[in-house]
């Protein structure tokens, strides 16, 4: 396995689109990494471009101690897994396992040792003799993950890989991915716009906005200290509050009187806005010790929990994360309360984190 170095990346297009703005990653061996965003953002423009299949603008990338920038993708030794499985239909999936060693001239019995092997990680023994017709998705996808793995690359891409699967099989590949990645100790970029994903799979996650990196963390660090308004509308569900304040008597206050506890040296000489995440806060009877005012906008229930959408002194968005055992009715009258962590600061003309 190796690492993967890309530096200063930028793709242009003819027409003047910029799709990757010089983004620069540091891939560690052995370490899966995500690249987490929203459609058109550029993750899988620069997926694209470690693979061979896009040519960059300018900027370098390097695959291990070699600048691949010039190599075709057959001569980069990396391995892709795409949203669809591109298996060959006329073929058994042994066979379709087989395929890329045989094309490359490897004799028989190493053949039959690394889709032996493959096979076994993937859980495959049964399907061996089965035609991609007679698979499931989720079997399909395993397929593709396999012939994958038998070429022992020096680091595999996965292009949105699990997208056509239904929710419970995504949460079975999830699991199977993880461990796989585990067992071989191999590099792995993940391009998904799915934040479960991102936050489930990857040792650290690279958020990108606009063909920019907004930030890179491990999945505590994004999800506790968003580094950008960007990062904090996107990660969690519900998102972050996003909640104008101003530093009073070294408190940060909300225009409807919410006060919340202050990081070390927020900045005094700027217009300033809170992210709270919606455990931090809680739903209580009006004139609960240290709440301020509300009102329910409306209540989701999900079983587990429930989530209130509060009105705070005219800001109409505040979602609040409860235990279902706590029931107020839409349009009830209501307290607001801080009930733990400390918020991320931002401020409002830079829209990044400043405390």
């Amino acid at each position: 396995m190796a690492g993967i170095e890309v530096t200063a990346l930028h793709k242009r297009y003819p027409d003047g689109t910029v799709a990757v703005d010089h983004v620069d990653l540091s891939i560690g061996d052995g370490e899966l990494f995500v690249m987490l965003g929203p459609s058109g953002c550029g993750k899988t423009t620069t997926l694209r471009a470690i693979a061979g299949l896009e040519r960059q603008t300018t900027g370098d990338i390097l695959i291990g101690d070699t600048l691949v920038n010039d190599l075709p993708p057959a001569e980069r030794d990396i391995a892709m897994v795409f949203q669809f499985y591109a298996l060959y239909p006329h073929l058994r999936t042994r066979d379709n396992l087989a395929f890329p060693l045989r094309a490359e001239g490897l004799p028989k019995p190493q053949v039959r040792e690394r889709v032996d092997e493959a096979a076994r990680l993937m859980r495959l023994g049964p399907l061996l003799d089965r035609r991609p017709r007679q698979l499931s998705g989720g079997e399909q996808q395993r397929v593709a993950l396999a012939r994958a793995l038998v070429r022992r690359p020096r680091a595999f891409l996965m292009d949105e890989p699990l997208t056509n699967l239904d929710a419970e099989l995504r949460a079975d590949m999830r699991t199977e991915i993880k461990h796989l990645q585990g067992e071989l100790g191999a590099t792995m970029v993940y391009v998904t716009h799915d934040q479960v994903e991102a936050m489930s799979l990857g040792h650290r996650i690279a958020i990108l906005n606009k063909g920019r990196v907004e930030q890179i963390g491990t999945p505590l660090e994004v999800y506790d200290r968003p580094a950008s308004l960007f990062c904090a509308a996107f990660i969690g569900s519900p998102p972050m509050n996003l909640i104008e304040v101003e530093l009073v008597d070294g408190k940060l206050c909300s225009q409807g009187g919410l006060v919340l506890p202050p990081p070390p040296g927020p900045p005094r000489d700027r217009r300033l806005v809170a992210g709270v995440r919606p455990e931090a806060l809680e739903v209580t009877e009006p004139g609960a010790d240290r709440s301020v005012p509300a009102r329910v906008v409306s209540a989701e229930w999900l079983g587990d929990e429930i989530i209130y959408v509060v009105d705070h002194s005219g800001q109409r968005d505040v979602r609040v994360r409860m235990p279902p055992t706590v029931r107020f009715a839409a349009d009830a009258s209501v307290g607001l309360r801080h009930i733990g962590g400390t918020p991320a600061v931002y401020d409002v003309s830079t829209e990044e984190l400043v405390a």
